[in-house]
């Protein structure tokens, strides 16, 4: 009689929750929808899969180190703007909307701990930003109008324009192509790229859409765009996340912090 080996669990993949409240009394539309898409996430990192685990802040801000230890790989996700004094930038500018220090202190640990333990990480629109500001880089207060719009026409979801991938990196890899379609919505953006990272994609405009880290840290993509979006095609969704949990089950597991 033959006995068969049972599945191996899937591997944890950590996503910061979104801390904003849609509801609370003024709130920006643009928090509904990132905490709507935060759900599509989540999809995403099943159907690649991983199994996610939804990170809360402890009472330090950051999330429960025990939490952190149990994920083999992390999602970053988007949402409001990453405070500018993170990075020295004008706190006061006009532009700026949903400033969430706690958000800040949650995204910026979890990120922290990827780099730190070697565990793949994907950065997504806000995730990416903050990434390269914990590497020193900086962002556009507010992109100028171009050629390429970069936040969506009234009535719109998202703005779809292509983007240039360079040729040998992660996201040209895992997509097959040199150029593609994506979704957007942001008016912030890379400015002075930060150590260690180097621009992988950049839209027409000179925008720049994707960062990837060195060989000193695990798989680490930053993504401007929003793979998650139903739009432009819906085969355009899985393929990152399913890099990640790739990378994620490849990579070995092991204590990394004592």
């Amino acid at each position: 009689m033959s006995t068969t080996e049972p599945a191996a669990p899937a591997p944890l993949v950590g996503i910061p929750v979104r801390l904003s409240d849609a509801a609370a009394p003024g709130a920006d539309q643009r928090v509904l929808e990132a905490n709507r898409i935060f759900d599509d996430i989540v999809d995403l990192i099943r159907a690649a899969g991983a199994e996610p685990v939804l990170l809360r802040p402890a009472q330090d801000g950051g999330p429960l180190e025990a939490e952190l230890a149990a994920c083999r790989g992390f999602v970053v996700p988007g949402g409001g703007d990453v405070d500018p004094a993170l990075y020295g930038a004008d706190p006061d500018h006009p532009a700026l909307y949903d400033v969430n220090p706690a958000q800040d202190r949650l995204d910026t640990a979890v990120i922290r701990y990827a780099l730190d333990a070697r565990r793949p990480l994907l950065g997504i629109c806000r995730g990416m930003q903050l990434l390269n500001v914990l590497r020193g880089g900086t962002l556009h207060l507010d992109l100028p109008k171009t050629s390429v719009a970069h936040e969506p026409d009234t009535g719109h979801d998202w703005a779809v324009h292509d983007v240039a991938l360079s040729p040998g990196s992660a996201v040209a890899e895992v997509f097959g192509c040199d150029r593609m379609p994506v979704s957007s919505g942001h008016h912030q953006a890379v400015d002075r790229v930060g150590d260690g990272l180097r621009v992988s994609a950049r839209a027409d405009d000179g925008c720049v859409e994707s960062v990837e880290a060195g060989d000193d840290v695990a798989w680490t993509v930053g993504v401007q765009w929003h793979p998650e979006a139903f739009v432009p095609r819906d085969e355009l969704r899985l393929p990152l996340f399913r890099a990640l949990s790739e990378q994620v089950q490849a990579a070995p597991r092991k204590a990394v912090r004592s």
